[in-house]
């Protein structure tokens, strides 16, 4: 008998509160390492280069995190298709929650050599082994238990979570940035760090209390599908293929959150507060408009929405960044938060749905994490490699352009040519020819 998820309306809502939760905090303590890395990290663990090649090698220890992304993707992918979902859930929160902690714990160049910025890319690595497998665990426990013609809306609050993540973290570091530079190269940076403890406390109360899926617990479980992995390669190769292109999508996060602060700040000489207001603003407008943007693809289609909001952001990156070396404050709050809050959502409300959506359940774990995470992994690098592209100097902010809006149009030809899931019934999904669902012509929020 195939398993249905609860359509009454609280396991659904649970999941997705618990995938927000959760996610919020995880990403939370992912987000202070990037904003660490783009003001302080080139001083702290790289005094001994100079200015630009601290800052060079400060984003390419945020990068360094998206190196065991797909690793984590394929361990803990296959520890969710074969254990369940909440176990994978809480171990991500503990691992990233103790590297967290650990980063402010660190001591600096200064007093331990070349050990700190060695011990700072170890737990980089760590995080990234925790988030190779958060956003897929969250996204099929919310998917699973969500009513069908409803996919999209509730498993949009994973991302809307991690949207939340990044504005506390940013609103942390807000009153941590304006200290006088003394202190906030000796002790400030790390208060955000020792905040996680807290967080993921919170975090691990709220997650161990879910309930594990019907799908996995009445069709996976039973199955005999000890290895994953080989059935994902062996028969769903190209949608992982599709998924890892249409994953690039992500540049447009880490230009916007890595790189454009550091060029504002570090190249251009713009204040750091003002700069982190435009994230926190920009975050509060994409925790509003996701659930809306997947409200509307639960009743157009995942691939109208996600290809306009891939299309819009290859054309705003252009007049943020020209913005930000103009100097001009009122376009760079206008234009940071139109295209990250606005447009951008428009992508973070599908892919959670779309892409868990391409696999059957057995698999859904695995193919999400391995597909999302190498795609993560390459946009992970693009604030070291943009800025190598980009030259120094104000006028780097044309090649940092030109370079992330063809990545947009490369996962936009990925989207497009890809099956349209949005009316296939959760029991079919992964299937060669499912039936769709009848229309359905009210989806209330």
């Amino acid at each position: 008998m195939t398993a249905q998820p609860d359509t009454s309306g609280g396991t659904p809502r649970k999941a997705a509160l618990a995938a927000w939760i959760g996610s919020a905090l995880e990403y939370y303590d992912f987000f202070i390492y990037g904003t660490a890395a783009a003001l302080v990290f080139g001083k702290v663990f790289f005094p001994a280069s100079n200015p630009t090649a601290g800052t060079l090698l400060a984003l390419s220890t945020f990068g360094v995190g998206y190196v065991t992304r797909p690793l984590g993707g394929i361990l803990l992918g296959h520890l969710g298709d074969r254990f369940g979902r909440k176990r994978v859930l809480v171990l991500t929160l503990l691992l990233m929650g103790v590297s967290t902690v650990l980063v402010g714990c660190l001591p600096s160049y200064a007093s331990a050599g070349l050990a700190a910025p060695v011990l700072l890319v170890v737990l980089r690595l760590l995080q990234g082994l925790s988030a190779g497998g958060e956003q897929a665990s969250a996204n099929s426990m919310s998917l699973e238990h969500a009513p069908d013609h409803r996919r999209a809306f509730f498993t949009s609050f994973t991302l809307s979570g991690t949207q939340a993540g990044q504005i506390v973290a940013t609103a942390v570091f807000l009153p941590v940035a304006a200290l006088p530079s003394p202190a906030l190269l000796s002790w400030g940076w790390r208060v955000p760090f020792w905040l996680s403890a807290v967080m993921v406390l919170v975090g691990y109360l709220i997650r161990r209390r879910l309930q594990e899926t019907p799908v996995f617990e009445q069709e996976v479980k039973g199955e005999a599908a000890k290895l994953p992995l080989v059935v994902l390669l062996r028969d769903h190769w190209a949608d992982v293929l599709r998924v890892i292109v249409a994953a690039l999508i992500a540049s447009v996060s880490t230009i916007f959150t890595v790189y454009a602060l550091s060029f504002a700040v570090n190249t251009v000489g713009l204040s750091r507060t003002p700069m982190l207001w435009v994230g926190v603003l920009a975050n509060i407008a994409a925790v509003v408009s996701i659930p809306l943007w997947a409200k509307l693809s639960d009743r157009a289609g995942r691939k109208p929405v996600f290809v306009i909001g891939s299309l819009g952001c290859a054309v705003l990156i252009f007049p943020y960044l020209g913005s930000i070396a103009a100097g001009s404050w009122a376009w760079i709050f206008v234009l940071g938060i139109a295209m990250f809050g606005v447009v951008y959502t428009m992508t973070s409300a599908v892919w959670p749905s779309f892409y868990g959506e391409m696999f059957p359940a057995r698999v859904r774990l695995s193919g999400m994490a391995i597909g999302t995470q190498i795609g993560f992994a390459i946009s992970g690098f693009l604030p070291s490699i943009a800025a190598a592209v980009g030259g120094s100097g104000k006028g780097a902010w044309l090649g940092v352009s030109l370079f992330t809006a063809g990545l947009c149009l490369v996962n936009v030809i990925a989207v497009a040519t890809g099956r349209e899931t949005y009316r296939v019934p959760t029991d079919r999904l992964g299937l060669k020819d499912p039936a769709p669902l009848p229309v359905k012509t009210e989806v209330r929020g």
